[in-house]
């Protein structure tokens, strides 16, 4: 019997990728905020909620020791997870704080099981985090040229279209097994991209086709009718629409190998970290046995980290 999580997963992937609406356009941009640097009281670290078009949505905050700016992360979680979920999984409100980033793990709207993306029915989530990016502008000591997103599955989706749903705000992205759930986006600005993904992933398929390969039935068929790019190809499409050339593939370990591209505009870098025999995981986390593996020699959350840290500011 599938569970409401599949079910909804393989709607929500069949909303993602069958949209035939062209986007609207972009809305023009607006002043930045008002910096935090000055605020007379800052947020905070803990639990917040923050008020957008009607709805409210909780946040966990993550503040660095030291007066800034800082840069700041927005950690994404997975279909049917939770802030508090993905923040022990990801570790990086506590590695990230400790090399001086704001980390807020925002949860998606009461009631839903995961994120809208853009131009797709339900709430307007990629405006909500640009809000929320606001808000923390306004109440903590913020470096506004080094806002990040980062993400597991549906969040990592979700990270990946912030680049063009954000027009060029961000000024690098994580995707952990889940690049290929969107398409690269057009009039994409060059953005650092890092991204991991397991070839044994069985809810994202690491060579594209069905996702939810496993399932019967009414599930079955609706995910028949969603079919996702191969993960290669998917990091091939986002080099196309940024501009950068001179691709090579090594092995870092019997288990991981790298696909990097040497020229690319602005700075900025692509990778993307193929971990083989790895399950629907975030490597180096906490291991779920009934996701697949998990790799213990790839620390995704460090290398996160890393690219984020060697970003150019925007």
């Amino acid at each position: 019997m599938p569970t409401r999580a599949t079910l909804v997963l393989a709607a929500l992937l069949l909303t993602a990728r069958c949209a035939t609406a062209p986007p609207p356009p972009d809305p023009p941009a607006q002043a930045a905020p008002t910096s935090g640097c000055q605020a007379a009281a800052r947020l905070e670290p803990g639990t917040h909620r923050l008020g957008h078009a009607g709805l409210e949505r909780r946040f966990l905050l993550s503040v660095p020791d030291g007066d800034g700016p800082h840069p700041v992360i927005l950690d994404l979680h997975g279909l049917n997870s939770t802030a508090s979920r993905q923040t022990a999984y990801s570790r990086l409100a506590e590695e990230g704080s400790r090399r001086g980033y704001i980390v807020a793990t925002p949860q998606a709207a009461d009631g839903r099981m995961g994120w809208t993306l853009p131009h797709t029915g339900g709430p307007d989530d990629a405006a909500f985090l640009a809000a929320l990016l606001d808000h923390l502008r306004r109440n903590l000591c913020v470096d506004p040229g080094r806002e990040f997103a980062a993400g597991m599955s549906y969040g990592a989706a979700m990270s990946a279209a912030l680049i063009c749903a954000l027009d060029g705000r961000l000024a690098a992205v994580a995707a952990v097994a889940g690049l290929n759930i969107v398409r690269p986006c057009e009039r994409a600005v060059p953005t650092t991209i890092v991204a991991f993904h397991g070839t044994a992933d069985r809810i994202v398929p690491y060579r594209g086709g069905h996702p939810l390969p496993d399932a019967t039935g009414d599930l079955r068929a609706l995910a028949d009718l969603v079919v996702l790019d191969p993960v290669q190809r998917a990091a091939d499409g986002w080099a196309a629409r940024l501009g950068c050339a001179g691709r090579t593939t090594r092995s870092l370990t019997r288990q991981v190998r790298l696909r990097e591209w040497t020229s690319c505009p602005a700075g900025i870098t692509l990778r993307l970290y193929t971990v083989e025999g790895g399950g629907h995981t975030w490597p180096g986390g906490i291991e779920l046995p009934w996701l697949g593996a998990t790799a213990r020699d790839l620390d995704a959350t460090r290398l996160i980290l890393d690219t984020f840290d060697r970003a150019p500011s925007r």
